[in-house]
């Protein structure tokens, strides 16, 4: 947890195997800084079963979390608002270039791996700069007294058919195919995530989530739980056990920052938050390569 004097920042996360998989190929990293108003949460879906997945996973969450842990230098901290935010773009392209890489790398020493792939999604803030990244269908949402709105949009077939107008909101939850994503970390030389940046000028709730989670909530439904539940880190546990009692046919993921402004909270200067992990690491046979 972090506070300043007109921000709070507080984190959680966690990652489950479900009810079905045999292996957790989800991975999860997740910091708030101790002193400062910055955090983030990332979460990566893996695929390419044995044991493919999760290392495929736990190579993008490691080597976001090393890029990220860096991020508050000196000469961070000296740049305008304006040159921070392309500081926190340009980390992110970076780093999905050097994790798909290593990805890569790690196929090529072992054959057996040649499938493995991974989403991401991840969300950095600081101070009340949010910047959203994300590749493949792994989400992020807001939620604040306005409601909630869904930042990021799956790169998927079904969402490429939404976007087409060949297919609606509805169809695309029972499609056979709405698993099947176009883009993916580890596939391809070169892949580029959709980045976006917002300003947080009320308290919210960011939540991400892997797709075995969203497959069985729709937003109004995440609202509902965002909305009511407290204390609001705690939506982490609850999300997870119902969707694994809707089933928990895949790997559930789910990270929560807690964004206060205006905090009367005296700030805190002693003492430091571990970035959180979980790293219970399964099988997407429904989702080939792209």
């Amino acid at each position: 947890m972090s506070n300043t004097a007109g921000v709070r920042l507080a984190v959680n996360g966690k990652t489950d195997i479900g009810r079905v998989r045999e292996e957790n190929e989800d991975a999860i990293r997740w910091h708030a800084d101790a002193t400062l108003p910055f955090g983030y949460v990332v979460i990566a879906d893996g695929m390419g079963g044995y044991s493919g997945g999760s290392l495929a996973s736990r190579i993008a969450v490691e080597t976001f979390s090393q890029v990220l842990d860096g991020l508050i230098t000196p000469i961070f901290l000296a740049c305008t608002p304006d040159q921070q935010n392309l500081m926190i773009h340009s980390a992110i392209n970076n780093t999905v270039g050097k994790a798909n890489q290593s990805i890569i790398d790690a196929k090529l020493e072992n054959p057996q791996f040649a499938h493995m792939g991974t989403t991401l999604v991840l969300a950095v803030v600081w101070q009340d700069q949010l910047v959203v990244a994300h590749v493949g269908d792994s989400r992020a949402y807001m939620w604040s007294t306005a409601g909630i709105v869904q930042i990021t949009k799956d790169h998927s077939v079904v969402q490429d058919m939404i976007d087409a107008g060949a297919l609606t909101e509805e169809q695309a939850r029972v499609s056979n195919v709405r698993n099947h994503i176009t883009r993916a970390l580890g596939v391809t030389e070169d892949v580029e995530p959709t980045i976006q940046s917002l300003t947080l000028n009320k308290s919210s709730l960011l939540l991400l989530c892997s797709d075995g989670l969203s497959e069985y909530f729709d937003n109004s439904e995440l609202e509902h739980v965002l909305a009511t539940h407290r204390p609001a880190l705690e939506c982490c546990y609850r999300l997870i056990d119902e969707a694994n009692q809707c089933g928990g046919k895949d790997n559930i993921s789910v990270g929560i920052l807690e964004f206060t402004a205006n905090s009367t909270v005296s700030p805190v200067v002693t003492g430091s938050v571990p970035s959180g992990s979980g790293e219970d690491t399964t099988v997407r046979r429904d989702r080939p390569s792209h």
